[in-house]
């Protein structure tokens, strides 16, 4: 039987168990059947959203609800990361990020435009089209990671870093663009102001977040007396964090993350635990979010599958080359698993596209095809993640709850 869309969408007959049930149980389900075929459970997680969804079964639509289960989802998920990543190591990689970052802007960016360009696209819709290759979705690409036990390894740690900064670079591309979809020109002085901002703040976390956790947490916790009062105050900074992120100018995963970073010397393997728990929870909805908004029927007319698939193979391609370069010194094999790392374009190239139509500056078949780039982008990458770190990864057997922060097999 299937469930039309009208019966789940906002100000209608909304029934949140079934909705809960429906993209967690389908989540979960496909992530088995995609680690029996040696996957990466996310892939199933991701592929739940595209068969149950419009381009499916068309049993739901991604609604306002969604959404924020989905932010929540890909919030817990970045902070159990940043939980398992040290400042110091972090640090380490600081100049190969930057490069990697860099380079994992710029190329996709022209790339993007250079292809609609060619296709006869207006100006603006090819501008928007390279701004929505530009940045990288890191929790894909951390998610594997975790469930391999390879957070510790350095191109990991190069990853997330470039993806903090490439988040940084992402936004300040992201308000150029809209200014020029609204008429605007670019207010020089202020994308200047938002970028100064954006820089401190996250500097100033990573440098003094744990230093000033591991002097106030105790002496916070000695005077709290309910039993779980590690786990309240943890999660109070990770939002907290992620409320200052979003007014400094970056993302609020990026500020779950840098909480997470803060305290990954100072909590206990009981908040561990928790943490685990609440995102092996939320983070199914992230994944299955994104495979909901893919629309398959702007694909009709030949030249905007063809228009996709160009753009598709583009992404990939610029991330893999661009990032790779940036992080060659590490060794070929090494810049490789970095170029790959950061393919996955999730939520954010949706972002971008959605800015775009609701400005006016896209159609609907250029959002369409934008769409499509980050979703396959994100359901492509894992397997490869996967290939590249073969060498490198633990079996699942041996890799603990504690070393992982979870089973994040599918989040």
């Amino acid at each position: 039987m299937l469930f039309p869309l009208a019966f789940l969408a906002p100000g209608g007959n909304f029934d949140l168990a079934f909705a809960m049930l429906l993209v967690f149980g389908s989540a979960k389900l496909l992530a088995e059947v995609a680690e029996r075929f040696r996957m990466p459970g996310i892939v199933g997680g991701l592929l739940a959203g595209i068969l149950i969804g419009p381009s499916g079964f068309g049993w739901i639509e991604y609604t306002g609800l969604l959404h924020a289960l989905s932010e929540l989802g890909v919030m817990f998920l970045l902070f159990q990361v940043g939980l398992h990543i040290k400042t110091s190591d972090l640090l380490k990689v600081g100049r190969t990020a930057v490069l990697v970052a860099v380079l994992g802007v710029i190329v996709p960016f022209i790339l993007g435009w250079a292809i609609m360009a060619g296709a006869k696209h207006p100006q603006i819709e090819s501008i928007f089209m390279g701004a929505a290759m530009v940045a990288t979705s890191v929790g894909i690409t951390a998610e594997v990671l975790a469930s391999k036990g390879l957070l510790a390894h350095a191109t990991s740690r190069v990853i997330l870093a470039a993806a903090v900064i490439d988040d940084v670079l992402g936004l300040l591309v992201l308000a150029v663009v809209s200014s020029m979809g609204e008429g605007r020109g670019v207010d020089v002085l202020g994308l200047a102001t938002s970028a100064a901002v954006s820089i401190i703040f996250v500097a100033a976390v990573v440098k003094f977040g744990s230093p000033t956790v591991n002097f106030v947490m105790p002496r916070l916790l000695a005077r709290l007396k309910s039993q779980e009062a590690e786990f309240a105050v943890a999660f109070s900074f990770l939002f907290l964090m992620a409320l200052l992120a979003n007014y400094s100018g970056v993302a609020a995963i990026i500020g779950a993350f840098l909480a997470g970073l803060a305290l990954s010397e100072t909590i206990g393997k009981r908040t561990h635990t928790l943490a685990s728990g609440a995102a092996e929870l939320m983070v199914p909805f992230f994944l299955a979010s994104i495979g909901l908004q893919m629309d398959l029927s702007v694909f009709k007319k030949p030249e905007v599958l063809a228009l996709g698939v160009a753009i598709l193979i583009a992404a990939m391609l610029s991330k893999g080359v661009g990032c790779g370069l940036g992080a060659y010194s590490m060794g070929w094999k090494n810049a490789s698993r970095v170029g790959i790392g950061m393919i996955p374009r999730g939520e954010v190239g949706m972002v971008v596209a959605q800015i775009g139509l609701t400005k006016g500056a896209i159609s609907q078949e250029v959002y369409g095809v934008a769409v499509f780039m980050a979703v396959m982008t994100t359901v492509l990458a894992p397997p490869m993640i996967s290939i590249v770190y073969k060498d490198l990864a633990v079996p699942a057997a041996e890799v603990s709850p504690d070393e992982l922060g979870a089973d994040t097999r599918i989040g």
